[in-house]
């Protein structure tokens, strides 16, 4: 089996909150308490923020990232934003195909994957979201799910270009909701995803591709969900809006945790 080194990522996702001054207070307050974390650490914010938040951040070891994007250069998109705009305002991440924008916008496979291809081609660093709904899990169709989502989302890329890759589990079931997968249900998943991915573009490949769990993540339940060897950081939704609770996950302590992961 590979050994590889992946570094743990804990990435906010602040959706739709807070104001620029808020904004700046929170990046402020997360950069201090998280110099030291394990892993890499970003802040997804709404687009009105990401200027305030980049020279709030300049210099630190935080990322800046958006929580979507239009895969048109230029032109008479109004309301959207793209990858060259995102990059000029100071973002290296970006977040693709969250499971609100796929339930709420209707985001498909195919926009992801178009989504997909322009950030990679402006060097933003994708945060793909893959995940199943409750009556999907509950009919047994979470692999099949998942299996559907990765195929298509990655679809027409060559392993060389997917290397800024991060993949992220979201279990729909779970955002939001306080309801969250279990450490060993996690794991499960994460793994088969990292088969699925050595499927699709070799063993080397997905023993070095990052798989964030995103679904109800707290301070109290990181540690756990970290300690599972195929679990490589995670995407945190509203307790990435508390700067305290944030910087417990960033700074998430798994004694067990060899730097070594095995893919």
């Amino acid at each position: 089996m590979t050994l590889n080194l992946r570094k743990p990522m804990i990435a906010g996702n602040w959706k739709m909150h807070l104001s620029l001054g808020q904004s700046v207070e929170l990046a402020k307050s997360v950069r201090d308490a998280t110099e030291n974390a394990p892993g890499e650490v970003a802040l997804c914010v709404p687009f009105t923020a990401i200027a305030v938040v980049a020279e709030a951040i300049k210099g630190s070891h935080l990322r800046l990232g958006a929580q979507d994007l239009y895969w048109g250069a230029q032109g008479a998109f109004t309301g959207e934003i793209s990858a060259g705009q995102l990059v000029d305002a100071g973002c290296s991440h970006v977040i693709i195909g969250h499971s609100e924008r796929r339930r709420l916008f209707g985001d498909s496979d195919d926009w992801i994957n178009r989504k997909l291809k322009a950030a990679l081609a402006a060097k933003l660093i994708p945060i793909v979201c893959v995940g199943e709904t409750l009556e999907e899990r509950k009919s047994e169709k979470t692999f099949s799910i998942l299996e559907g989502q990765l195929a298509a989302g990655l679809k027409g890329f060559a392993p060389a270009e997917l290397a800024p890759l991060v993949l992220a589990y979201e279990p729909v079931w779970a955002i939001g909701t306080g309801v969250t997968a279990t450490p060993a249900q996690a794991q499960e998943v994460h793994a088969f995803l990292r088969r699925q991915a050595g499927k699709l573009f070799g063993d080397g490949f997905a023993a070095g591709q990052r798989i964030l769990y995103g679904g109800s993540v707290t301070a109290e339940n990181a540690d756990n969900l970290m300690a599972q060897p195929d679990i490589d950081g995670a995407l945190v939704g509203g307790a990435s809006l508390k700067a305290a609770a944030f910087a417990r996950i960033a700074n998430f302590q798994v004694p067990a945790r060899a730097p070594a992961r095995r893919g």
